[in-house]
């Protein structure tokens, strides 16, 4: 049953119309958003989807065809940050993020679906919140643009939800476009699309979903970027983002604490890391970007220290078996890893990444192609 189906058989009516916006993955750039760093992410296929209309009383009535569960009915002028805990606090913080900063939403019934999947370190919840902006935006005329949805979107997730998540994700599930990887300035939040067609090149960029679930409410997450912060104290500047690639090494002498150092190395050059693979993308060269990948991967696992055991095996598994590279994406502790591959090898890798998963006696992962995609749109 799609979502205007499942709308009408909720609430006894058609949907005013039916949203969309996709799950992202990161090519490059990770723990660089909340730095005011730079990040190359990709919309995926798989999207959240909601079936919206308006209601004019107050009341905010939210399902979700994913979960078990009866419809949640809140109120707009009852909504209270991080005091909701399920599923339904991401759509609700989007309302409430848009009430807080004047914007007249006065109800809502919304009926949800998504193929983004849970845990994986592919943004689901970036996909909730971008899909109800964007609905809300259009059904009350607020006259929000793309970044600016995203703004509120992370809000949501941020002061409602609680947890400290940067700009990256709901950016690229508002704002990417398909046949394009999105190069984002954190710092202004300017965007440029790169133009990233690996099926012409004869490439594929295949996601390992490695089935470990992460939790970055968990304070891992938080304790990172409280780390990355004192780094930036301790040397005297905004943001990591402005300590320079060629100071990093005078840089880390000025710091005493190891684990500061570690974190420091990595944003800084990741940040690096992202300018090279612009660079190589806009010369056409994008075989050679896969080193830069899996480099990225020893930074996360040994200078942020997010990795698994399952990531390590994916990437250390696929480069092995003839991938051009391949790095853990998103938070870390579980979820996902990207693997650039010639597509003449793609069954090839995946089927060494599957035999090895065996072999360790993990869950089999979920492998599957990222198509560069469109962002957040109307769909009906």
């Amino acid at each position: 049953m799609g979502v205007r189906e499942g709308f009408e058989e909720l609430y006894g009516t058609a949907p005013e119309g039916v949203w969309a916006a996709p799950g992202r993955v990161n090519l490059i750039g990770e723990y660089t958003d909340f730095n005011e760093g730079f990040v190359m992410p990709l919309a995926l296929p798989h999207t959240a989807v909601a079936a919206v209309s308006r209601r004019s009383d107050g009341v905010l009535r939210l399902h979700s065809a994913d979960i078990e569960g009866p419809v949640v009915e809140l109120h707009v002028d009852e909504l209270v940050p991080r005091t909701n805990t399920s599923w339904a606090a991401y759509p609700a913080g989007v309302v409430w993020v848009l009430r807080e900063a004047g914007h007249e939403v006065t109800g809502a019934d919304i009926h949800l679906s998504s193929t983004v999947p849970t845990g994986a370190g592919l943004s689901s919840s970036a996909a909730l919140e971008v899909v109800t902006a964007l609905a809300l935006n259009d059904l009350f005329e607020l006259g929000l643009s793309g970044p600016e949805l995203a703004r509120f979107s992370q809000r949501a997730e941020n002061d409602f939800v609680g947890v400290p998540c940067g700009i990256m994700d709901q950016t690229a599930s508002a704002c990417c476009e398909e046949g394009h990887a999105l190069h984002l300035d954190c710092r202004d939040l300017s965007i440029r699309q790169i133009p990233f067609d690996l099926a012409s090149e004869g490439l594929s960029l295949l996601v390992v979903d490695s089935r470990v679930k992460h939790a970055l409410g968990d304070g891992a997450y938080a304790e990172r970027r409280e780390g990355c912060e004192e780094g930036a104290r301790q040397l005297g500047v905004p943001f990591l983002r402005d300590v320079a690639y060629e100071d990093l090494s005078s840089s880390l002498a000025r710091l005493s604490d190891e684990r500061i150092q570690r974190y420091v190395r990595h944003v800084v050059s990741d940040d690096h890391r992202v300018d090279q693979v612009i660079n190589l993308l806009d010369a056409g060269d994008v075989r050679a970007i896969g080193p830069i990948l899996t480099e990225g991967h020893a930074s996360l696992r040994d200078d942020l220290r997010i990795s698994c055991p399952e990531l390590d095996l994916v990437v250390d598994t696929a480069v092995g078996a003839g991938a051009l590279g391949a790095r853990m994406t998103g938070g870390g502790f579980g979820g996902s890893a990207v693997v650039l591959v010639e597509a003449s090898d793609a069954d090839t890798v995946t089927k060494a990444v599957e035999e090895a998963f065996a072999a360790a006696g993990y869950t089999a992962p979920r492998v599957f192609p990222a198509v560069p995609s469109a962002g957040a749109r109307r769909v009906e």
